[in-house]
């Protein structure tokens, strides 16, 4: 591959992507974190989002879909925003449960 077109694809990655190239020691080592980034953030979405209460089997079930629908989203996440996108829906979701939270001590209180 030539210098231009290595710069040319290094220039087009998304920011969290790019600064993991950037300080990983190697490329393959870079893919698996950028993997990690993408699932972990994933597992927090789902966690803080949409999951229930559920048996342990079921709960293996999703967390292994979550992971292979990861290895799609992490080959995304190179040129497209995907861990950034995860982030802000992490602390949308945050803020949300810290609301709701202090909404249900002060209904408690009151009463």
């Amino acid at each position: 591959m030539r210098v231009e077109d290595s710069e040319m694809v290094y220039n087009r990655m998304s920011g969290i992507a790019r600064m993991v190239y950037e300080l990983a020691p190697n490329f393959d080592i870079a893919g698996y974190i950028l993997f990690a980034l993408v699932f972990i953030m994933s597992a927090i979405v789902y966690k803080l989002g949409f999951a229930k209460k559920i048996n342990f089997w079921q709960n293996v079930v999703i967390y292994a879909f979550l992971f292979i629908g990861c290895l799609v989203l992490t080959f995304l996440a190179f040129f497209l925003p995907i861990v950034e996108g995860l982030i802000v829906a992490a602390a949308i979701l945050i803020i949300y449960r810290v609301r709701r939270l202090n909404e249900h001590k002060k209904d408690s209180v009151v009463q």
